[in-house]
């Protein structure tokens, strides 16, 4: 073990990386040890990533952060679409538990338009349904929803005990199309399927693709058209990001899927480019769009000031127009006048403190730039759900084996549309490939990483709980199952799954409202007083010497 009062890649306390995996993985029976030991790396070579278990089960008795297949499908990508009205086929808790619990903000667009995330639609299944099937209650529903509101679309999500019992919602949807004239489709998104959330994307995709992508063909009229993929509105990052590309003069026909419309994702196929923020959650979409109407893609990070310049400006050289180019200068221009001091004083406060992400399936990934731009460290990161391209970059992709769990996820083939293809698109994507520019790209976490920091996949509680024990980082961003342990252990939790009640933190505006939310929770000493009722037995070491005074 390093010396205790070192400073090293690991922040100013604590042993080095290797040691502290050690620690975190001794709890363990062999077998675990080796499973887990594939999922804790140290970060040694950052150009070169070792390769680092992914997308595999969680170990049984391990507490996990993760969400079910059916959290993916509906709770992530689907379901912060406004204007649909979503039905949950299964027991009301499913429904429940996935009703607005993300802070998918949205606004109407529209005259005559419903909001339908303010409601919770379910079958409530109950035992009988369960012993003689559940098809006709799915019927009944869908009829008396349509009855209610008459929706353009309505969306079915089949949660376990639907797969178990075998109800065909597909045909039930088909059936009740064809009876009430308007789109109605299915997801089946039970959550056993796949290792975690991660399994919900995929099938979403597919189901938004065969469902809504290209059923409106109306021109749009706009000079630079693009659509913004894996970005979800929470707490209002979407909203960040129309504002500063709608000063650049660019036009985003759809945000997929944060504050977005039915009728918008229906058109997004008319659009010049996609640009990719979420990596794990629609890579998908992006790759099937490419192929069938030939519009490429790259990925984007619009967190950060630093990776918010980067991508407006990759986006102007996509199109290559220097007026483009040069507004595109000046916005950025403009708006760091308003960031640069409020930055700079904040960051006298922040420098050399630390920070842990265990975080999503990008967010633990881009939002190390918010804590770059304010000089801090991040010690350890992790998804909860990524694949190894998540972590690697997409160069593994060849390498990455397909198993029993991704097998079991429809892979839908697709071709060029006859029609609707614009070869104009790959042919300019190959002349600015010949001159260096990159697409369907991504280059992974691990590659942006500080060598010898820790890199934790699916990380679990008692592993989360050590890592505070050995560091005790400054600030960890997480997620809602584990912010109130953390913050138990005495370390402020910036909640990055639905924001709690801040944000945005996309964009310019929304990196400000970060530095200044994180430099109120670093520099606050009330978490030194935070005292768990266990601790009162004596067992824990004695509260800092602020608690005495504060407390006197």
């Amino acid at each position: 073990m390093s010396d205790e009062n070192s400073t090293g890649p690991m922040g100013p306390h604590g042993p080095d990386a290797a040691t502290a995996r050690e620690e975190m993985l001794k709890v363990y029976p062999k077998k675990t040890q080796r499973k887990r030991g594939k999922q804790m790396l140290v970060n040694e070579e950052p150009g070169t990533p070792a390769e680092i278990g992914a997308n595999s089960r969680t170990v049984p008795g391990i507490i996990t952060q993760r969400g079910c297949s059916y959290a993916g499908c509906k709770g992530v990508v689907i379901g912060p679409i406004y204007d649909i009205l979503h039905i949950t086929h299964g027991p009301i808790g499913c429904g429940w538990y996935s009703w607005l619990s993300r802070r998918n903000i949205t606004k109407i667009r529209g005259e005559g338009e419903t909001n339908y995330l303010q409601y919770s639609m379910s079958t409530d299944m109950q035992e009988d349904h369960i012993v003689f099937g559940g098809e006709k209650q799915l019927a009944a529903a869908i009829q008396e929803a349509y009855d209610e509101f008459h929706p353009k679309a309505i969306s079915v999500y089949a949660t376990c005990p639907v797969g178990l019992i075998g109800d065909d919602i597909h045909t039930v949807c088909r059936t009740m199309k064809e009876k009430l004239g308007i789109n109605i489709f299915g997801f089946s998104c039970e959550g056993y399927k796949g290792v975690s959330q991660s399994a919900g994307h995929h099938i979403a995709n597919n189901g938004v693709f065969k469902h809504m992508i290209g059923l409106d063909d109306s021109p749009v009229e706009a000079k630079y058209k693009i659509n913004i993929l894996g970005e979800y509105n929470i707490g209002g990052d979407a909203w960040e990001i129309d504002r500063i590309l709608d000063l650049c003069g660019i036009h985003i026909i759809g945000t997929l899927s944060g504050g977005v419309s039915y009728g918008e994702i229906c058109n997004c196929h008319m659009a010049d480019l996609n640009v990719v923020m979420c990596h794990r959650s629609i890579n998908y979409m992006a790759e099937m769009m490419e192929e069938k109407f030939g519009i490429p893609w790259f990925k984007v990070n619009f967190i950060g000031i630093e990776g918010t310049k980067k991508s407006l400006r990759k986006i102007a050289q996509y199109f290559g127009d220097k007026e483009l180019i040069d507004r595109v200068e000046e916005v950025i221009a403009a708006e760091m006048s308003e960031v640069k001091p409020i930055l700079d004083d904040i960051t006298t406060r922040t420098t050399g403190k630390t920070a842990a992400l265990f975080v999503g399936g990008s967010r633990a990934h881009h939002y190390q730039d918010l804590f770059t731009d304010m000089d801090m460290k991040v010690i350890a990161a992790g998804y909860e759900f990524a694949h190894r391209d998540d972590y690697e970059g997409r160069d593994v992709l060849p390498h990455i084996k397909v198993d029993a769990d991704s097998r079991n996820i429809e892979e839908l083939t697709v071709t060029a549309d006859e029609t609707r293809f614009d070869a104009s698109k790959p042919e300019k994507k190959k002349s600015l490939e010949e001159n260096g520019f990159t697409f369907s790209d991504y280059e992974g976490m691990m590659r942006q990483m500080a060598k010898d920091t820790l890199v934790i996949d699916d990380i679990s509680h008692h592993e989360m709980e050590k890592l505070i024990e050995m560091y005790h980082p400054d600030v960890i961003g997480s997620g809602i199952k584990d912010k109130y342990i953390i913050e138990k252990m005495g370390v402020p939790c910036k909640q990055l799954h639905s924001y709690d009640y801040g944000g945005p933190y996309a964009g310019f505006k929304g990196a400000i409202n970060f530095y200044k939310e994180i430099d109120r929770m670093t520099g606050s000493k009330v978490w030194k007083l935070a005292r768990a009722p266990w601790h009162e037995d004596g067992s824990a070491p004695a509260a800092e010497k602020e608690t005495t005074t504060a407390s006197a």
